[in-house]
């Protein structure tokens, strides 16, 4: 069984083995006593709270598949459906919009969204564990037992010099501003490729 197989070949592998079900309970318990994290269960299902240990960058899958080599092995990836979840240091939502703008990817529709403080995503189902098939699953799990934020990518601050001061969360992670500016790439090569293979498409004129 695969979660989800892109187009550049990589999946997402369903677990070898069973370790248990996923119910609300167990699943709120396991991110609070394994990882530490906020998390909610309700009507919806579980929800992890983000803007505290980390913000989450939302891309279209096909995009965030095709730049997975160009992150850190070690940070935490999801995927639900057609919708990609990378883990990213809290504070990064706040600056997305604003490095966007200075990349000169501002002006363009992207489908790349950023979840920050007061926000929340679905708990993707535990590492080994089952679930349904439509829940979020992990691409690259976070480890129990190590704290997130030293492989975040994460922002300083907007210099004098109008130019962006980056560095990653520690331990080489990578920055943000080569992360969102990696991401924006492959959102508009993938919007590109969609647009073009979707039928009654027209090839673009320049006069």
């Amino acid at each position: 069984m695969v979660a989800h197989t892109p187009a550049s070949g990589t999946a997402v592998p369903a677990p070898r083995r069973p370790l248990e079900v996923a119910g609300s309970d167990a699943v709120r318990q396991w991110y609070e006593d394994e990882l530490g994290w906020a998390a909610t269960s309700g009507p919806e299902g579980v929800r992890l709270r983000t803007g505290l240990r980390f913000d989450v960058l939302e891309l279209p899958a096909d995009a965030g598949f095709a730049m997975l080599r160009r992150l850190d092995p070690r940070s935490p990836v999801a995927v639900r459906g057609e919708t990609m979840r990378l883990l990213v240091g809290p504070g990064s939502a706040d600056e997305l919009p604003g490095l966007l703008d200075w990349l000169e990817w501002g002006a363009l529709p992207l489908d790349l969204v950023a979840v920050g403080a007061d926000g929340f995503i679905d708990a993707p189902t535990p590492p080994g564990w089952t679930g349904s098939q439509e829940a979020a699953v992990w691409v690259r799990p976070p480890e129990p037992g190590r704290e997130v934020e030293p492989v975040l990518p994460a922002l300083t601050t907007l210099t004098a010099v109008s130019t962006w001061s980056v560095v990653g969360g520690g331990g080489g992670a990578p920055d943000l501003v080569r992360l969102v500016d990696t991401a924006a790439t492959h959102c508009h090569r993938a919007r590109l490729r969609r647009t073009s293979a979707a039928p009654n498409s027209q090839p673009l004129a320049f006069s």
